[in-house]
């Protein structure tokens, strides 16, 4: 090596920030394409009601899908809106209880979707 030093950089809550935003973004283009692709091309939305819902959560796996898809959009959006808010707050203190309370935010309503998603809908018993 010529003289070559390598900078580490101490993670942090932007740093985590920055990368989660990019992890999200990745993550949402199969997730969304394919969710619109289905839903609106395939099985059209004029043919989505309590029935059709209840066929495709009777499967876990959409289950999770879904639960992905609303947990990564709703991150992605949250870590956005918390970079518009940097934008305007400038004192530190507050740019800490900011973001963890967008945190917090995140995660309370992930969990509210998540028990509503696994809760789901019934299927009738026979």
């Amino acid at each position: 090596m010529s003289g070559q030093r390598s900078v580490k950089i101490k993670p942090n809550y932007e740093v985590i920030a920055w990368k989660w935003m990019r992890y999200t973004a990745i993550a949402l283009i199969p997730l969304a394409w394919f969710h619109m692709i289905l839903q609106d091309v395939l099985v059209g939305v004029h043919r989505i009601d309590l029935n059709y819902v209840q066929v495709r959560w009777a499967f876990w796996g959409w289950r999770v899908y879904d639960f992905f898809l609303l947990a990564f959009a709703f991150a992605h959006g949250v870590n956005g809106l918390r970079q518009v808010l940097m934008d305007y707050i400038h004192s530190e203190k507050a740019r800490i209880w900011v973001s963890w309370g967008l945190l917090v935010f995140w995660l309370v309503i992930s969990l509210i979707g998540a028990f509503a998603i696994i809760g789901g809908v019934r299927m009738p018993s026979s």
